[in-house]
């Protein structure tokens, strides 16, 4: 797939069976076909905000916070969540248009406290109802990236958006906030890898 010229983009889904080693699997990856952003040399050049492609869900946040005009520079933002596929990446998209960011995770014993400050909270943590009303400031922008499959069989985000909703400024629902960008954003990085591989543009 590397080698094959009329193929622009390679996304491996994940997580793989235990027996296979995710971190090597995806450093085989062609860094120009690596349409999820996950190998180390495309992590490294959107980290120092050189960027060829950028991973998808938070590209996909960054979009629907400048689509509604919401200004990053400044802002006082908390990550909930710490994982290379939205969590560590988020944060860091967030500092290059010059966010202050704390990533908080389930060892972070203050966590309410850290998002009554914020002017974002972005969640991904799969811990449904975890972001409360309570635990939020007037007008906060609450967007949730988290998922998981209730036990009657409903997908819920983590955050409670009941108590959310009345609060927040804006608040992202679940299913249908975060993960359609996702899609469109995986889609505009197979179509600026077939540019790149063919010198259009």
């Amino acid at each position: 797939m590397n080698a094959d010229p009329s193929l622009h983009g390679i996304l491996l889904q994940l997580p793989l069976p235990k027996h296979i080693d995710s971190r090597k699997a995806l450093e085989l990856i062609d860094p120009a076909k690596d349409v999820d952003c996950f190998h180390p040399l495309n992590v490294g050049k959107y980290s120092i905000g050189y960027p060829f492609l950028l991973p998808c869900t938070p590209a996909g946040v960054m979009e629907l916070l400048e689509r509604t005009g919401i200004s990053i520079f400044g802002k006082d933002c908390v990550m909930i969540g710490k994982s290379n596929i939205v969590g560590k990446p988020m944060a860091i998209l967030l500092m290059n248009e010059n966010a202050t960011v704390a990533v908080c995770h389930s060892k972070t014993s203050n966590l309410a406290d850290y998002c009554r400050k914020a002017d974002i909270i972005i969640t991904a943590a799969g811990s449904p109802g975890l972001v409360t009303g309570s635990m939020i400031k007037e007008g906060a922008v609450i967007i949730d990236v988290g998922i998981t499959r209730a036990a009657e069989g409903r997908i819920v985000g983590d955050v409670d958006f009941e108590s959310v909703s009345g609060i927040a400024g804006w608040v992202t629902p679940v299913p249908g906030g975060v993960g359609p960008m996702t899609i469109a954003m995986l889609m505009g990085n197979v179509i600026k890898a077939a540019k790149s591989a063919n010198k259009i543009g």
